[in-house]
């Protein structure tokens, strides 16, 4: 079988069609293939198997969600960052203006449910194909459960508990109003999909065997998302959390588990172990990067870990991802230059993420050793440059993810081949509001991170979806829950920090953090850093249950509509609004209509 994003292009069966109506199981189109003809040979059943891994997101893509596919609002929808335009569902989720008929709500529901479905039918006639190999079927259908597996806690993460449909695959004819089901209890969700997981494991193969398999589901991404799956079970939102104690069935089964066990913290680390156990460093490793001299360069290996197809920290990513996307909205406007490094800039980065980096030595900015200054200029070279700048102090002497993260007001643009470029924020800079029209930073700070140093318009690589660094970091978190002042915790950590070039933890420069608390508050933060921009921020401050905290209220930014020296007054761009019920998104309506035993999310 070719490349998995080859046949994703193909005609696809057993599919929503236009006409469907988009409930979690109406999916079958009028001129879809019979099951028999679909299983009849073995092209027809890769093809089948390609639409089942369809519904793998395209995270490069987040202007474009909808009710039709799986991407999501996570980066714009976080704290990290804001969209310039109005249209993007971003705006809706931070202005709370959503509800459980809002369209982008349905994507999910809907398309996760159709993988999961598809992948059931895959499996229950794959047997039937005539000139595929007993090894490859077999090897098939753990991809189609792992694949099933991994939807239901996608799913999970957005809408809590959910309807597990099991192994009795529904018809491919049957309406939703054939089919009751209720929720599971998110516990009832956990141990489904980790054993489904852990079937699935038994038969894949260790990872890609070569190009032609990149995008293959594996027994290092299975292992790797069993052990997400657990961390998730173990944190706050999920263990023990009261306020869901009105979240019931009909039947009066709890959908949240309202005591807290800390074991599940223990089952979290555990988990993340064994996958650091068997495949690192052997099959994974921290990418490391040295410059032209030869010396290790921390700004490098940060930047280029999301840009080197398949390196080898990468555990998983989306193929041939639509990364013009995501590099328009990096590549700021540039007025006057030319069209290889003239973009939109429309991704702004809030100050709270920029004020989230820590500096050169370390610490936070708010430190009191840290040497952050918040006013001034001083003459500074940043690491991608070739000659110190007149750079405004907040921004001088940081760490490297940071120059890996942030454009900010008067910094070298990253692609030369067409000249030097200096990026102007400010309201008639070559970047600014007044100049961009509808092109521009509404923070005056740019997302930078996943930005090519060449052309923007050039696309055909993957999408990380899941890299080393997070399973260390998943790890030192439950770790410090289960097992407070365990010597990995802060190895993990420090390793993290080593590779971005910044003092580790109990070394001369830096003590260590003293007690489970401020422990857990240094790991929050590495994560924060360290994942910036990569889809997980969102669902951190949901299930660490502090996005009341971190996603509502007053959003802070550069003041764009003015020149400088106003312009470097940070000024409130947004008031976001987060309350309890925004934890988990409501369950389409149209579902909870028509299955009278599917109860909505409280609040909802």
């Amino acid at each position: 079988m070719k490349r998995i994003i080859v046949a994703l292009t193909l005609a696809c069966m057993l599919t929503v069609s236009s006409s469907c109506k988009k409930g979690f199981l109406d999916q079958v189109p009028d001129d879809r293939l019979t099951l028999d003809e679909t299983f009849k040979n073995r092209n027809t059943a890769e093809k089948f198997l390609a639409n089942v891994y369809s519904a793998i997101p395209d995270e490069a893509s987040q202007r474009f969600p909808g009710s039709d596919n799986s991407i999501g609002e996570w980066t714009g929808g976080s704290d990290e960052a804001e969209y310039d335009w109005g249209f993007v569902a971003t705006q809706n989720i931070n202005n709370g203006n959503y509800d459980a008929s809002s369209g982008f709500i349905s994507g999910f529901w809907t398309t996760y449910y159709r993988g999961i479905r598809s992948a059931g039918i895959f499996m229950d006639n794959v047997d039937k194909v005539s000139d595929m190999p007993a090894s490859l079927k077999t090897q098939y259908k753990a991809e189609a459960r792992a694949l099933r597996a991994i939807y239901y806690f996608w799913l999970m993460r957005i809408y809590g508990p959910v309807v597990i449909t099991g192994d009795k695959t529904i018809a491919p004819d049957a309406s939703f109003a054939d089919v009751q089901l209720p929720r599971s209890s998110f516990d009832e969700c956990v141990t489904y999909v980790t054993t489904e997981l852990d079937a699935a494991i038994a038969d894949l193969p260790l990872k890609a065997a070569n190009n032609n398999n990149l995008g293959r589901i594996n027994k290092a991404f299975a292992t790797a998302v069993k052990s997400q799956v657990l961390l998730y079970a173990a944190s706050p939102l999920f263990n023990g959390n009261t306020d869901y104690a009105g979240m019931v069935n009909a039947d009066g089964k709890k959908l949240i588990n309202q005591t807290y066990d800390a074991t599940k913290w223990q089952k979290a680390a555990d988990a993340a172990k064994a996958f650091l156990d068997q495949f690192v460093p052997g099959t994974f490793d921290l990418y490391r990067e040295n410059d032209a001299s030869g010396n290790f360069s921390p700004y490098l290996s940060c930047r280029d870990v999301m840009l080197v197809d398949w390196n080898k920290e990468i555990i998983y990513a989306r193929i041939d991802a639509g990364v013009t996307n995501r590099q328009y909205e990096t590549t700021p406007y540039h007025s006057g230059y030319a069209d290889e490094v003239r973009g939109s800039g429309g991704l702004g980065a809030t100050q709270t993420m920029v004020d989230a980096y820590f500096m050169a030595n370390g610490r936070s900015i708010t430190d009191n050793g840290s040497g952050y200054v918040a006013t001034g200029f001083s003459n500074f070279q940043a690491p991608y440059d070739d000659q110190a700048r007149s750079t405004y102090n907040q921004w001088t002497n940081r760490e490297p993810r940071f120059y890996v993260g942030i454009t900010y007001n008067g910094s070298k643009w990253l692609n030369t081949n067409s000249g030097e470029v200096i990026t102007q924020t400010y309201n008639t800079g070559n970047s600014g509001k007044q100049t961009g029209g509808n092109d521009y930073s509404p923070t005056g700070y740019i997302v930078r991170k996943n930005e090519p140093i060449g052309d923007w318009r050039t696309g055909g690589r993957s999408w990380v979806m899941l890299r080393l660094a997070e399973i260390y970091l998943n790890y030192a978190e439950a770790l410090n829950e289960a097992s407070p002042g365990n010597a990995d915790i802060l190895k993990y950590v420090n390793l993290i920090r080593n590779r971005a070039g910044i003092p580790e933890y109990g070394s001369p420069s830096l003590p260590a953090p003293a007690g489970q608390a401020a422990v857990r508050e240094a790991i929050r933060k590495e994560r924060r850093v360290e994942l910036a921009f990569e889809n997980t921020r969102f669902f951190d401050t949901r299930r660490w249950k502090i996005a009341e905290t971190t996603d509502n209220g007053p959003f802070k930014a550069l003041n764009i509509s003015t020149n400088p020296p106003e312009f470097y007054n940070v000024v409130t761009f947004e008031n976001r609004v987060f309350e309890k019920r925004n934890y988990f998104y409501p369950i389409p309506q149209n579902d909870v209509d028509s299955d009278k035993q599917l109860v909505q999310n409280t609040g909802w």
